[in-house]
């Protein structure tokens, strides 16, 4: 009998499967086609399982524990009536085209980060699917779906789901992300999934009615009692969280995982549940396949992305956000919160830059205690960066874009700068043409619970300058007006500054894949500096050619960077070239001298012969 958890459709019926140690009697009950019952039997590893003559692909069914329930299904695969309503069978099979994708290239990667429910006005899987031509056309390799396991109401971010293994019916069916997935391969796009195993969302999580092992108090974190990594049951925790790893890896074909929050995965025990899922992705990958393995964590720490031979859990790559708060700092001036940790200079800035992360180990005024390890070997391309994602909007208190804060010339130069790094770049939906809509955080909880949520909000920024006492001033992630407000207006692409923008990005991208600017990783080391309080450089070497960056973030003046004299150097690319500024300022770079004058902040991209190579080109 299969032994995967849920349901599972077999040769004359469907086997079930379910995790529920302390439970003495399990029932499936099923809803439709027809009402019926399906006892199933205790087995040794703490499930109950058995199997249903007759049943297949679109019943609904739910479990009875003992004289509890009927629940949904931990792993249920669809939830067509919402997350407390009857599980349904799911059919996997699905008639795939993608046989000739090799999935992601680590090398070359450049994420786009979007939230199905507002990427466009319909909010589904199929409306998005109709817009991968465009994110083809921009250059980038992957999309980095937000969430996707259902959760309660119409409208939430995905950090609240209950139904891990559930594609939310609101952005459509299980076929219909399948069906995005396949259409993204055939345009040469990858798809990495976001997932959270760190909690479960406050409703509609039934899974402490099949065990009160799911969590354990040996560990806290924002949410409440940890997830049960390394106390008793911990096994079977793990064992659901691994299946459901590898149900997004085999039945929607996505190509990687960016794994939520795994500062608040606590695991004493060996080996560490990411060094676990990491082989066990590995292993039982698809195919001709490697998946992509990138977690959000805010430690600094090199041991998510070592390799287990060297004491490392062997993820591919770690969301840094030292880079950003840097630059959030130095431009729109932020200091609250965890941006008190940052001086906002271009020294920083240029340390951010060379090592791939700031803080190192030094003291963390935030944290109260050392944060950080020292990254040294680890290559660039491992450390995703942004000028915005999901969390670094939608967390601010009226969900603002850094070009609604700042300049957009200042914008502008900061954007060459993330995309013309070696590191691997992320972009959040609508940030390649500067879009108005803001990203704000919102929700659609049942109303004693959304009434909690609202006020949680609106005290989670009365310690803030810029807000009022009561809060008031902050949207109210109830309302159905925030998550509105949230959706991406596609039409003013079309018009200025916005057009500008969307021709500035694709350019980056352009550049970065066909004259590998400063990214490609046949290009030697990476060098920064600062240049003055406002300005920067950046450095790579190859055979015979250097490439320099000059950055200016604020005002007009000088960028100069470090180099001998009497070299050619030419200009190949800028942020006021024609057509990619609505009023352009032509930055004039000083012959025989790595230098340009800026009218106002922007940046340049400068080539010239590697030291001791002759001028030509």
């Amino acid at each position: 009998m299969n032994d995967r958890l849920g349901a599972t459709l077999a040769p004359g019926g469907v086997a079930f499967r379910v995790w529920a140690p302390e439970r003495r009697v399990v029932v499936v009950d099923v809803e439709a086609p027809e009402p019926r019952r399906v006892p199933l039997q205790a087995q040794a590893d703490g499930t109950h399982a058995g199997f249903a003559p007759g049943l297949g692909a679109g019943a609904l069914y739910r479990y009875r524990l003992d004289a509890d329930g009927p629940f949904p299904d931990p792993a249920s695969r669809f939830q067509p009536q919402g997350v407390h309503g009857p599980s349904q069978v799911v059919d996997p099979d699905f008639a795939w085209t993608d046989h000739e994708w090799r999935g992601l290239d680590p090398e070359t990667l450049v994420l786009y980060e979007l939230h199905v429910g507002t990427f466009t006005p319909q909010g589904t899987f199929a409306a998005a699917a109709e817009r991968l031509p465009d994110l083809a056309a921009l250059g980038v390799t992957a999309v980095e779906l937000m969430p996707v396991a259902d959760f309660p109401g119409q409208r939430n971010w995905g950090y609240d789901g209950v139904s891990l293994f559930a594609p939310a019916r609101c952005y459509g069916t299980p076929e219909d992300l399948r069906r995005f997935v396949d259409t993204a391969h055939r345009l040469g796009l990858g798809v990495v999934q976001d997932v959270v195993y760190n909690h479960f969302g406050p409703d509609g999580a039934y899974h402490g009615q099949f065990s009160p092992h799911y969590h354990t108090r040996r560990h806290r974190t924002p949410w409440g009692a940890a997830i049960n990594l390394d106390d008793r049951g911990s096994e079977a925790v793990r064992r659901l969280f691994l299946e459901n790893a590898l149900h997004w890896l085999h039945e929607y074909h996505v190509d990687g995982l960016r794994l939520d929050a795994t500062h608040a995965l606590f695991d004493d025990s060996r080996p560490h549940f990411l060094a676990e899922l990491a082989r066990q992705c590995r292993e039982r990958a698809r195919p001709g396949v490697r998946p992509l393995l990138v977690a959000e964590d805010h430690r600094n720490l090199d041991t998510l992305l070592r390799s287990p031979e060297a004491g490392g859990f062997g993820l591919d790559g770690v969301w840094s956000d030292d880079l950003h708060h840097v630059l959030r700092r130095l431009l729109a001036g932020d200091h609250e919160g965890y941006y008190r940790d940052y001086a906002g200079t271009a020294v920083e800035l240029a340390e951010a830059v060379a090592r791939g992360w700031l803080y190192c180990g030094a003291h963390s005024l935030h944290q109260g205690g050392p944060r950080g390890t020292d990254p040294a070997g680890i290559p660039p391309r491992r450390f995703v960066t942004f000028l915005q994602n999901h969390d670094q909007v939608g967390n601010r208190a009226l969900g603002t874009r850094l070009h609604h804060d700042v300049e957009l010339p200042q914008w502008r130069a900061a954007l060459a700068l993330v995309l013309s790094l070696p590191h691997a770049p992320l972009l959040f939906m609508g940030q390649e043409w500067a879009a108005s809509a803001p990203f704000l955080y919102f929700t659609d909880h049942e109303p004693e619970l959304g009434r909690r949520v609202t006020a949680g909000r609106r005290s989670e920024f009365r310690a803030f300058a810029s807000f009022g006492a009561d809060g008031t001033d902050v949207p109210d992630p109830q309302a159905a007006s925030t998550f509105e407000r949230s959706r991406l207006d596609w039409s003013e692409r079309l018009v200025e500054p916005h057009a500008s923008c969307l021709r500035l990005t694709r350019t980056l991208l352009r550049l970065r894949r066909e004259r590998s600017l400063l990214a490609a990783p046949e290009w030697d080391g990476l060098e920064a500096g600062a240049a003055g309080a406002d300005g920067l450089w950046v450095r790579r070497r190859a055979a015979g050619a250097e490439r320099i960056l000059l950055v200016r973030l604020r005002g007009a003046g000088e960028v100069a960077a470090p180099a001998a004299e009497g070299r050619s150097w030419r200009a190949r690319f800028s942020t006021e070239d024609a057509g990619l500024a609505p009023d352009p300022q032509p930055i004039a770079v000083t012959a025989g001298h790595p230098v340009a004058r800026f009218a106002r902040p922007g940046a340049v991209l400068l080539e010239g012969p590697a030291p001791g190579a002759p001028a030509a080109f």
